[in-house]
């Protein structure tokens, strides 16, 4: 059995991005965007758009959702999964809270 270990990553306070905003923090050659809705659900992805690549970090956050700001593909944040007619995925990484927070688990 091949096991992938993860570890937390501290990467800042829930305050440090706005309400339905985005921060990037890098992990190696991967730069994840962090998403915070606007009722203070935290998510993180990819910053790339399974369409051509686009800033997902850049787009208008709603809902559960991601609009990237290139070709207007809507983004599931808690799955990744493109939204409508569109079709492919991000990936995803864990994220959690504690107090006011933000883990990311990373995988080594």
């Amino acid at each position: 059995m091949n096991l992938i270990a993860q570890n937390w990553v501290a990467i800042g306070s829930l305050h440090d991005i706005p309400p339905q905003g985005a921060r990037c923090v890098e992990n190696g050659d991967t730069t994840i965007a962090v998403f915070r809705t606007h009722d203070d659900r935290v998510f993180a992805m990819e910053d790339k758009c399974p369409h051509k690549n686009g800033p997902l970090s850049q787009g208008i956050v709603h809902d559960n959702c991601v609009t990237c700001p290139l070709h207007n593909w809507v983004i599931n944040l808690e799955t990744g999964l493109a939204q409508g007619a569109d079709e492919g995925a991000t990936v995803t990484f864990p994220v959690k809270l504690e107090g006011e927070t933000i883990y990311i688990a990373v995988s080594f």
